[in-house]
């Protein structure tokens, strides 16, 4: 798939699930404007598993059709797994050395023109409010490797439809999707430098900082000054912590 080229699966995708949203949710889209012409990363917070529809549907409706960095779990699900790889998404096996492939893919993704979709919380964010994490660094090697905009996007509303962790839509719910497109972010202090560990987390912080500041604006409120960090607290990285929080 070459950039803005819709294959035909992604075009099904696209045919079953956009009147379904377009059903099931009201929209206030904003910022489109910041989207690029060509290769760039689109990085996201993360508050509810029904979010990569509704970011997926605000790019898509803009001509951009989205690569997603998507848990390898999604591509073992019938039907719809064929349907997410003939799709052009990307695989990841979460916390593996593998993960690095899935990088390598990413970069050549956004150097042929498309447009790769991150999410920086790399799992349903643990902030209690759902304000975004201490992100994770796959967005800023991407950029810092290819030198491609880094578009920061907010949203709020998903969790309304489905709420975190949540196998229950609401589906007449129709709550308002806000999904807000900022302008890149400027990671020029960190172009040329070697990619280590300091240049990476400046870098990341960057970007959360921008999508934070978009999703502040939203909710009309701030964001804890402290950034929930998952590696502080006794909680698994990837999955349903509640489970462990339970037991």
């Amino acid at each position: 798939m070459t950039a803005r080229e819709f294959s035909r699966s992604y075009r099904f995708a696209v045919g079953l699930l956009r009147p379904l949203l377009g059903a099931t949710t009201r929209r206030d889209w904003q910022g489109a404007e910041h989207l690029p012409a060509t290769g760039f990363v689109a990085c996201s917070n993360h508050i509810s598993h029904i979010d990569p529809f509704t970011l997926a549907h605000f790019l898509v409706d803009h001509g951009v059709p989205p690569r997603f960095l998507a848990k390898e779990a999604v591509f073992e699900i019938p039907v719809g797994g064929r349907i997410v790889r003939n799709a052009g998404q990307i695989p990841v096996r979460r916390n593996s050395a593998d993960a690095a492939r899935a990088l390598e893919a990413a970069v050549d993704a956004v150097r042929a023109g498309e447009c790769v979709a991150v999410y920086t919380d790399g799992t349903l964010t643990r902030d209690p409010q759902l304000w975004p994490m201490t992100g994770k660094t796959g967005a800023a090697r991407i950029a810092l490797t290819t030198g491609v905009p880094v578009v920061p996007i907010a949203q709020w509303g998903p969790q309304e439809l489905l709420a975190p962790y949540s196998k229950r839509p609401h589906l007449f719910r129709r709550p308002v999707v806000h999904v807000w497109a900022g302008p890149p972010v400027d990671l020029t202090r960190w172009e040329g430098r070697p990619l280590d560990a300091a240049v990476l987390a400046e870098a990341t912080t960057a970007i959360v900082d921008a999508i934070t500041g978009l999703l502040e604006r939203i909710r009309g409120e701030h964001a804890p000054p402290e950034r929930w960090d998952p590696h502080t607290h006794d909680l698994p990285l990837t999955g349903d912590y509640r489970r462990k929080e339970a037991s």
